[in-house]
């Protein structure tokens, strides 16, 4: 299917067997190689088949927003939004370039479909939490609001808090995607999800790499709460050797 991007280029949609190559286009001094790929699964089966925004409808309020927290990683995310059609692949070999709009840490000014800047842990969860809020404040209850955290911004104490706010207001159409490749300094013992279900969320851990049980688990029913996705994928290797998980309870 051809469809026009953001800056009125003409594109093709392109297959989740193609991301790839896109990723390959990607060079230079890029420090977070894992950081990308252990997402790259989950972008593709939540812009594929769940988020309803496109090239066409990325400024319709009624769109749905997601926001990258995990922004330090961007290659496979930048790979999914030009597969999709929100700016042209030529882009893509200049990543990380001085003139490039493709930082190493997206910028909403730059980026055609970001919603944020994002890099530094622990911001993306708050703000996806600010989103929503100012969504339903807005009358527009319809819109879904999605987070990409990592496992290890879990470390991070603005994240319980609005792990702990969301599950105590209701906040039903926010979604968090944790991506857990066992980079997290501390763990939590009993699972990430049960974190979230403390707080009252829905929660839900998944194969990060099995397309069909991502895609159940991001459209599983979650009334009158927020719903937590955890994908679990390959350690994040550490000096040739895996981090040890946290024990569970």
């Amino acid at each position: 299917m051809t469809h026009t991007t953001l800056d009125g280029t003409a594109a093709h949609d392109t297959g989740f067997g193609e991301l790839p190559h896109l990723m390959s286009l990607m060079t230079g001094d890029e420090k977070h190689g894992p950081a990308a790929t252990s997402t790259l699964d989950a972008l593709w089966v939540l812009y594929d088949r769940v988020l309803r925004v496109s090239p066409a409808t990325a400024q319709d309020p009624a769109r749905d927003r997601f926001l990258l927290s995990k922004g330090h990683g961007p290659m496979a995310y930048y790979a999914v939004l030009a597969a999709k059609g929100f700016f042209p692949t030529a882009l893509l070999p200049g990543f990380g370039s001085y003139d490039s709009p493709l930082g190493h840490h997206p910028d909403r000014v730059l980026v055609p479909g970001a919603e944020i800047g994002s890099g530094s842990l622990g911001h993306g969860l708050p703000l996806a939490v600010g989103t929503a809020l100012g969504l339903r404040a807005r009358g527009l209850t319809d819109p879904a609001v999605w987070v990409l955290i990592g496992d290890a911004e879990l470390d991070e104490g603005s994240n319980h808090e609005a792990i702990a706010y969301a599950g105590a207001a209701g906040l039903s159409r926010l979604h968090t995607l944790v991506v857990d490749n066992t980079s997290a300094s501390h763990g939590w013992r009993g699972g990430i999800a049960s974190r979230f279900e403390a707080a009252g969320w829905s929660a839900v851990t998944v194969d990060g790499r099995d397309h069909e049980a991502l895609y159940a688990a991001f459209t599983a029913p979650h009334p009158d709460r927020p719903h937590a996705v955890v994908a679990r994928v390959e350690a994040k290797e550490y000096s040739g050797e895996p981090k040890p998980k946290a024990a569970a309870a």
